[in-house]
């Protein structure tokens, strides 16, 4: 039950400054109260109507048209969902958000976006049980999904599922590298835009180097002692706290230096 939640932002949006750039709804999952989710959208426009609103949301809750229209007539100029789609196989995705059923009303609900014309981006968690299938994804979304805003593959934070499964589902770039590779070369191909969240520089190959946004909040990132005279800790977005004191995560500044 999010309606404290959703009460605090109600009472936050008029406190927050008309020059915000953008402000993300995030959860769980941010639309299970959809007539306060509704009502959200409608008071954001009201008091910050230049301020872009970014949605993380698993998507499903759209497999009804009608929530996605809904969303579509409060006609907000700069909203966009951050949906993640793991796998292009079905059994896949499910088992990673672990519920039956959620890859095909997921995609129900990204195509009911679409229709209404809600800008929409793919994300996809990079670890051991999403990058073997990472180019098919691409291709999938190639095919069947090529009117999205653009895709993001992230590195694993340690929250959530991934935090009790850390050492599970944690893999070093050198195994998935060449998957993600192709995958991006693909999605570039068709034209599709593609960006690479939460990879410090040096785990990446030079042809990737320039796709990693600085993308880990300055609150929850952090950086090595070795990280300190790497040339390109500028453009690095470090590593998230939670995962930079595991044993298994490494950095290499020296392929930098």
């Amino acid at each position: 039950d999010d309606t404290l939640h959703f009460e605090a932002l109600f009472k936050s949006l008029p406190l927050i400054p008309k020059s915000t750039r953008e402000i993300t709804f995030t959860g769980g999952e941010p639309t299970l109260n959809f007539p306060l989710f509704l009502e959200a959208l409608k008071r954001s426009k009201f008091h910050l109507p230049d301020t872009g609103i970014h949605i993380l949301s698993n998507g499903r809750n759209f497999q009804d048209s009608d929530l996605a229209r809904q969303v579509s007539e409060v006609k907000h100029n700069d909203l966009m969902f951050g949906i993640p789609l793991y796998s292009d196989d079905e059994a896949n995705h499910d088992f990673v958000v672990q519920s039956e059923g959620a890859f095909n009303e997921t995609i129900k609900g990204i195509m009911n976006l679409y229709k209404f014309r809600v800008p929409i981006e793919i994300r996809c968690v990079v670890h051991k049980h999403t990058y073997k299938r990472l180019p098919k994804l691409a291709e999938f979304i190639g095919r069947n999904l090529p009117f999205i805003s653009h895709v993001n593959f992230m590195g694993l934070e340690r929250e959530g599922f991934g935090k009790m499964n850390f050492d599970d589902l944690w893999i070093e770039p050198e195994i998935f590298i060449n998957q993600l590779e192709e995958a991006v070369n693909h999605l570039d191909m068709i034209g599709v835009p593609v960006r690479l969240y939460n990879y410090p520089q040096c785990m990446l190959p030079i042809s990737l180097r320039h796709r990693a946004v600085v993308s880990i909040s300055d609150w929850k990132n952090e950086f090595r002692d070795e990280c300190e005279s790497c040339v390109l800790k500028p453009d690095c977005c470090g590593l998230f706290k939670s995962i930079a004191s595991a044993k298994n995560v490494k950095v290499y500044p020296e392929l930098l230096s």
